[in-house]
């Protein structure tokens, strides 16, 4: 295996790591709710995207074949996490869920 693959996917690996790592951290760490959606729906769905193209790059040179199943699998990752953050966070407003942050 060529020098540059190793280094690009370990690259993307770390990196994907680190932002499941920070998106791990963030849904642990922060006080409510509605905060604690930004760490799964932004970090991880970086580090997951990160993890993915690095198995994309690694395959593909294995195979000798360009391998898109990874490019698809984080397409529909990027699109849909999103909307999910989106319609959590819309079915907490209408159950009134509150934010421990404000003094209501």
């Amino acid at each position: 295996m060529s020098v540059w693959i190793e280094y690009s996917v370990a690259f993307f690996l770390l990196v994907g790591g680190a932002f499941a790592l920070a998106g791990s951290i963030g849904l642990y760490r922060f006080p409510d709710f509605y905060t604690r959606l930004h760490g799964p729906a932004k970090a991880t769905t970086l580090g997951v995207g990160c993890v993915l193209i690095a198995s994309m790059l690694y395959f593909s040179h294995q195979d000798e074949a360009l391998h898109v199943h990874e490019l698809l699998i984080t397409l529909f990752l990027m699109l849909s996490a999103p909307v999910s953050a989106y319609m959590l966070a819309k079915a907490a407003v209408q159950q009134h869920v509150k934010n421990f942050n404000r003094k209501d």
